[in-house]
């Protein structure tokens, strides 16, 4: 076989290859995340002579409050699924009514199966209504309001606590204060925004829709980020492309036959 003949036949093995990788990354790159909002500290580092520089974001710290059914929880028990957070009272007769809706809509969302075997799929998301009047919100009174909404807690906590820990945490944590549109105070941290966080912990969102309760676009906004974020690649683990490859069985299938042509050829070949 002549030298532009194998040269022909390792073209044609790498494109099937080349290309589906090429379209891959353009397909993930054509995606636009919901963002990170506020960073924690930059680190500079050096490599080769070239500076690079490393974005810490702020992760929300855990946290020990008390839900509807009586069960100390924590905000670390919650692995690798997204978080959304809304502040209510149940004493609130204006916006927390809406929002407690909103958020068991969200949650409908999320129903799996037929209609026979219907159930919330808690492996995707996990919602958290925090109590800014937690000395009146005690879990009884918790769990009389989840049982009028009929919040499903498998995977919707109504949280109680410390009153200072909780304030603290919607200012020092989710940071409510600079996320929200709405004028938030300090006292009272009345708002109809909607926190979300990634499966880091870490508060993500969109700048020109912060997401509201009270809209449907926005609530809509918010269910596809879901979706994003529990897509949304590690890029603290190293990219697994050999087992990418490997499980390509159609390009494999390909590589296949034309080593069985190349074969055919050079015994050809050789037999002239």
């Amino acid at each position: 076989m002549s030298k532009k003949a194998v040269w022909a036949l390792m073209i044609a093995i790498l494109i099937p290859l080349v290309s589906y990788f090429i379209l891959k990354t353009a397909g993930d790159d054509a995606v636009i995340m919901p963002r990170k909002y506020f960073v924690e500290t930059t680190i500079a580092s050096e490599k080769n002579g070239r500076t690079s520089v490393d974005t810490i974001w702020h992760k929300t710290a855990d946290f020990k409050f008390v839900n509807q059914l009586g069960d100390t929880v924590h905000l670390y028990d919650i692995k690798g699924k997204a978080i959304v957070i809304d502040l209510f009272f149940t004493r609130c007769g204006s916006i927390c009514p809406k929002l407690t809706k909103s958020m068991a809509k969200l949650q409908q969302s999320f129903i799996t199966g037929g209609n026979a075997m219907q159930k919330v799929d808690t492996s995707v998301v996990q919602f958290i209504s925090l109590s800014i009047d937690p000395e009146h919100d005690s879990v009884s009174v918790l769990k009389n309001y989840a049982d009028n909404y009929k919040v499903n807690p498998d995977n919707w906590w109504l949280l109680t606590g410390n009153r200072d820990s909780i304030y603290n945490y919607i200012f020092e944590e989710l940071k409510i204060d600079k996320l929200s549109k709405e004028p938030v105070t300090p006292d009272f941290p009345h708002t109809s925004r909607f926190v979300l966080l990634d499966k880091d912990y870490i508060v993500r969102g969109r700048l020109e829709q912060p997401y509201s309760g009270l809209d449907s676009t926005s609530l809509s906004v918010l269910a596809r980020d879901i979706g994003l974020l529990m897509l949304e690649k590690d890029k603290t683990k190293k990219s697994e492309l050999f087992t990418e490859i490997i499980n390509l069985k159609w390009l494999w299938a390909v590589v296949v036959v034309l080593v069985i042509v190349f074969v055919l050829i050079t015994v050809q070949s050789r037999k002239k």
